[in-house]
């Protein structure tokens, strides 16, 4: 067996390891879908945020819930925070980085709305300043984060903690969740509609 096939079989190894651990709390992503459904079939809104790995994923959230995941469907409201450039390097500017977030947080979020954060550490300041802040605005905070305990578990009303050493295998399943998260929130709305 070469170099390559020893370091893609430990990756998959990896990851299968995390995905047994990961299947105990997945549950939750079956209620975080049927609670969106909720939400975004009321009016209401998703925010998401992350940085690097985790803001593709939190644009990949967002981009299913205005687009679809797999039926056609309504679109709904989901803005990804990281995706206005302008508005992130202004806000940067002006008030520090650790306010890119967050005060995007107070200018589009509305009490109720549901704010999905992601962070493979849970230790980002400006994603603990965004869920301050969307507490502190009346919105539902989640975080899809690594290894518990961390602080941005503990800023958040729930969070699903991937219990994986690696980063890159904690951002495998947390598209994983996504998608499962994609699949619950489709299924509650045909569910609603149907």
């Amino acid at each position: 067996m070469s170099v390559q096939e020893t370091t893609a079989v430990a990756h998959c190894d990896r990851l299968a390891q995390a995905i047994r651990a990961f299947r105990g709390p997945a549950h939750r992503t079956e209620h975080w879908g049927e609670r969106l459904a909720e939400v975004l079939g009321g009016g209401g809104r998703l925010l998401a945020a992350g940085n690097g790995g985790g803001a593709a994923q939190a644009q990949h959230r967002t981009a299913e819930i205005v687009g679809r995941y797999r039926d056609d469907r309504p679109p709904f409201s989901a803005i990804a925070l990281h995706a206005d450039t302008s508005a992130t390097a202004a806000i940067a500017n002006d008030y520090g980085v650790d306010e890119v977030f967050a005060r995007q947080v107070r200018a589009h979020g509305r009490p109720g709305d549901v704010l999905m954060l992601l962070s493979t550490s849970g230790a980002s300041a400006n994603l603990l300043s965004a869920a301050a802040a969307g507490r502190g605005a009346g919105l539902r905070v989640w975080a899809l984060t690594g290894p518990a305990p961390n602080p941005l578990l503990a800023g958040s009303d729930e969070a699903l903690c991937v219990a994986a050493p690696a980063a890159a295998t904690v951002q495998e399943l947390h598209l994983v969740a996504v998608h499962m998260i994609c699949a619950a929130f489709d299924a509650a709305l045909e569910r609603r509609h149907g």
